[in-house]
């Protein structure tokens, strides 16, 4: 039952966020800087301490941490294929479909959390939802700025909105075996760096107001370790 809950939250945050993007343009770089220390404050503050906490029974800390970089490079080579779509009325589409895979794993990510434990499903999708309203946001974004219209932006915002439902759902019919779990949180930790890092904290610092985009990025990360140091007592 809650995992249905957290399921339709996700597709809400999703489309809250898409429509959001079209209303405040100005204020667009405080939201998405604030997701982006949420999302590295997960991967830094429980994904890696839990990857490591429940891999080390099965590998070394060194292969957890190099599952984490895999994690994170396999997600840059996603993103460097997106450059070789210089046309806008294709980029546009390719773009919003990379984020929905993203929405997707985004889902699955927090099933399997769940099957790990209670708690860290929690915690996972605290981090997922409070991202889900940023890819909601960059969905609709990123097909507007490509000349998408705004019929072909809501499409992919639904979709966006829906693929982490599916995630969830998809983890109904799956298990990972016991020495699994490490090496599926390394990796999902490296996709939360990658996306924080490389995509939302450049977007929301690009010509703005650079200290308090800043400040909203480490009062994501702030919040995230507070929610993640009350979960976990």
């Amino acid at each position: 039952m809650l995992l249905v809950i957290i399921a339709g939250a996700a597709f809400l945050s999703t489309l809250a966020g898409g429509l959001l993007a079209l209303k405040l343009h100005d204020k667009l770089h405080l939201i998405l800087g604030f997701s982006a220390g949420a999302v590295i404050g997960v991967a830094f503050f429980d994904l890696l301490p839990e990857a490591i906490e429940f891999g080390e029974k099965f590998h070394s800390p060194a292969f957890i941490l190099a599952c984490t970089a895999l994690g994170f490079l396999s997600y840059l080579v996603l993103d460097r294929i997106l450059l070789f779509h210089r046309d806008a009325a294709a980029r546009g589409p390719f773009a919003a479909s990379v984020l929905c895979i993203h929405s997707l794993l985004d889902g699955v990510a927090i099933g399997l959390a769940f099957q790990t434990s209670h708690e860290v499903g929690i915690v996972v999708a605290i981090a997922v939802l409070t991202h889900d309203f940023s890819d909601g946001i960059n969905t609709m974004s990123i097909v507007l700025k490509n000349h998408g219209r705004r019929g072909q932006g809501f499409r992919w915002l639904l979709i966006d909105a829906l693929a982490p439902v599916l995630g969830v759902a998809a983890t109904y019919f799956f298990t990972l075996p016991g020495d699994g779990f490490g090496t599926a949180l390394a990796l999902f930790a490296g996709f939360f760096l990658y996306i924080g890092a490389s995509d939302l904290i450049p977007e929301s610092y690009h010509a703005h107001p650079k200290f308090l985009t800043t400040a909203m990025t480490l009062a994501g990360a702030a919040v995230l370790y507070l929610a993640i140091t009350l979960v976990g007592r």
